[in-house]
């Protein structure tokens, strides 16, 4: 069986820039695939190029092996919801989620919606309105609306991003779960790196309108294909040219034994963060250079010398 969703080449040009260069990749069915990166990187283009709201300059887009890139919205078999859910606010929670199948002509349209209400625990709110329930709730609304037309892919642009901090992870953790017990494909647009390694199946980072890798999360954290990829997808620590993460760095009083990378530093200053403590240090050279360490492994003041050090099997190095 071949893969639910494929982007072949394609492009988005737009006369002051190409908003989507170049973009091929494939998501097998009942993926989590997200799509990652900064601000303006193509990515809800891409997104909105597979939901029909925008039309690709070059490049075919194919659903269950068929091309729909001609095709409107409503013609293809997917849903979206968008970062702000565009609810309809003079309609019962109930009718939101019933509003897409009707429309549809689907059977068992009352069936379907107490499902889907169930199974994102709104049973019993079915009779509100947007305005009268939260911000989280506001959002399964959504996901139930989006799910209630049975589509191949559900495609979610930054769904958590107008959520406040705390119940973003909760959300994210709902969303995953989610997605595993209805099965069906989800792309999922985020510039959060933290969100995409949790959530994904498989990543695509990408910048300015490029793919710079498709993988699994383990795959592009620890096996980064660009510098742009390990910087992005957290902190690196650049020394000669080769980066090591924090987690990867570690810190002696003394030169340490055996086959590794030591250099001697100066500890600058120190942030507890609970359940570890920042190191930050400078260099001979001047390189600075933060080792994340545990809050049992000593106490380390500004200004004491120091080696930090690690292993050359933690290293990211990139040609150039």
């Amino acid at each position: 069986m071949g893969p639910v969703l494929e982007l072949r080449q394609v492009s988005k040009h737009y006369p002051t820039h190409r908003a989507v260069d170049d973009v091929s990749f494939a998501i097998e069915r009942g993926t989590f695939f997200s799509l990652l990166g900064p601000s303006g990187c193509g990515k809800t283009t891409t997104l909105r190029l597979v939901g029909g709201f925008e039309q690709p300059t070059a490049g075919e887009i194919l659903l269950n092996g068929g091309r729909i890139d001609h095709l409107r919205p409503y013609e293809r078999n997917v849903s979206t919801v968008f970062q702000n859910y565009a609810l309809f606010p003079h309609l019962t929670v109930r009718d939101n989620v019933a509003f897409g199948p009707r429309r549809r002509g689907l059977k068992d349209v009352d069936a379907r919606v107490r499902e889907l209400l169930a199974l994102v625990e709104l049973a019993g709110k079915e009779s509100r309105r947007p305005s009268q329930i939260s911000g989280g709730e506001r959002q399964r609304v959504a996901l139930a609306r989006a799910l209630a037309v049975a589509p191949d892919v559900l495609l979610l642009d930054e769904p958590l991003s107008a959520l406040d901090p705390k119940l973003r992870k909760q959300m994210r953790a709902e969303l995953k779960s989610l997605q595993r017990r209805v099965g069906v494909t989800f792309l999922f647009v985020t510039h959060d790196q933290e969100e995409a390694l949790s959530l994904s199946d498989r990543i695509a980072v990408m910048n300015e309108g490029a793919l710079q890798q498709v993988g699994t999360p383990q795959e592009a954290y620890l096996r980064p294909r660009t510098r742009f990829v390990a910087s992005f997808l957290g902190a690196v620590n650049w020394v000669n040219g080769a980066g090591v993460r924090p987690e990867a760095t570690r810190v002696a009083s003394r030169p340490p034994e055996g086959e590794v990378r030591s250099l001697p530093a100066t500890v600058r200053n120190t942030v507890f963060l609970g359940n570890c403590v920042h190191v930050e240090a400078e260099l001979a050279g001047g390189e600075a250079v933060t080792a994340e360490v545990s809050r049992l492994d000593g106490d380390f003041q500004p200004g004491q010398a120091i080696h930090v050090w690690w292993s050359a099997a933690d290293e990211l190095r990139f040609p150039g």
